[in-house]
């Protein structure tokens, strides 16, 4: 467990008598992209907030750059993981580049007050994420795929060498969650990590490096894509039968087979 990564070691979790999370596990290393999968209503958002220290377990342990996630200061957290969590509309129209220099607030900026290394920071976040030109355009007039991007633009600007994210490709179309994913595939591949949550299990067989199913508020497996992405887990998460195919290194799912 590398001391810049985050690791859930069998939490509990319940609100007002109902269980959220019974024993659930979780680790994320820089270099790694793991996807974690499940139903909706199986804990998956609870145990990314466990795992940020944004709720506190009942039972088990959490570590996030080798320390109590609870324990950490705002800003601490903010420059060990940047987070992008569901629900990121923005109803009011901030440049684009503003909404990414929020990602600098960890070291005392604003989008009106940058340092130099602020500056740079947010001009190579527009830069990977295609936006140099939508730079000073208001967000209220960008499409659903734009916004995705400004959203991750922001995550990148952070230099956080971790990223959670969830349910990013949530209502994008296919040509969009595909471009979302390769922007994250690019800062794994540039030595980031990053845990991210997504209901397209075909999506999750190109990506990740690792999955970890949840049902019902259990980790049921962790494993790599080969290991883990077969017929049993499927139906074992999802409760529906599926056939799982391999050929020249792709993995399909095909549901209700």
């Amino acid at each position: 467990m590398s001391e810049a990564g985050l690791n859930v070691i069998e939490a509990s979790l319940s609100i007002k008598g109902a269980s959220l999370l019974s024993q659930a596990s979780l680790a994320l290393n820089p270099g790694e992209l793991v996807i974690l999968l499940g139903p909706n209503g199986a804990g998956k958002t609870s145990l990314l907030r466990v795992a940020l220290g944004l709720a506190r377990a009942d039972g088990g342990t959490a570590t996030l750059a080798g320390r109590d996630p609870g324990a950490l200061t705002p800003t601490e957290r903010a420059r060990a993981v940047t987070y992008l969590p569901q629900m990121r509309d923005l109803a009011w129209p901030i440049r684009v580049r503003d909404v990414v220099a929020l990602g600098r607030f960890a070291y005392g900026a604003a989008p009106a007050r940058l340092a130099e290394a602020d500056t740079i920071a947010v001009a190579h976040a527009l830069a990977a994420c295609d936006l140099l030109a939508l730079a000073n355009r208001a967000t209220d007039t960008l499409s659903g795929g734009e916004l995705a991007r400004v959203h991750i633009a922001r995550a990148l600007a952070s230099q956080a060498p971790l990223m959670v994210a969830d349910e990013p490709v949530a209502s994008l179309d296919p040509r969009h969650q595909h471009q979302v994913m390769r922007l994250i595939r690019a800062f794994v591949d540039r030595g980031g990590g990053a845990l991210v949550v997504l209901h397209d299990l075909d999506l999750a067989a190109l990506f990740a490096d690792r999955l970890v199913w949840m049902s019902e508020g259990r980790t049921l497996a962790s494993g790599s894509v080969a290991e883990t992405m077969t017929p049993h887990w499927v139906e074992a998460v999802y409760g529906i039968q599926a056939t799982v195919t391999r050929s020249d290194g792709a993995i399909r799912v095909l549901v209700g087979r």
